[in-house]
């Protein structure tokens, strides 16, 4: 199910188009809104655990390890 998120904070993102190409460094701007299915999970980091999210875009691109505290749901 895909959900409108909008980015609060602004950060720099790999982004998958394709299995075998290579990944494209975007700019995420906060404020900027987009549809997106998320499939979230918890990393353990060296500060402890930090739940991210991979966020599957309508248009077939992935992001992965987005933290949720860089984003919210607006619907």
């Amino acid at each position: 199910m895909y959900h409108l998120i909008e980015f609060d904070t602004a950060f720099h993102a790999d982004l998958e188009a394709a299995p075998k190409q290579r990944l494209e460094r975007l700019r995420v701007l906060k404020g900027i809104r987009a549809y997106a299915a998320l499939q979230p999970y918890v990393l353990e980091t060296a500060a402890g655990p930090v739940e991210v999210a991979d966020l599957h875009f309508k248009d077939g691109t992935v992001t992965r390890r987005v933290r949720f505290e860089y984003f919210h749901f607006v619907e």
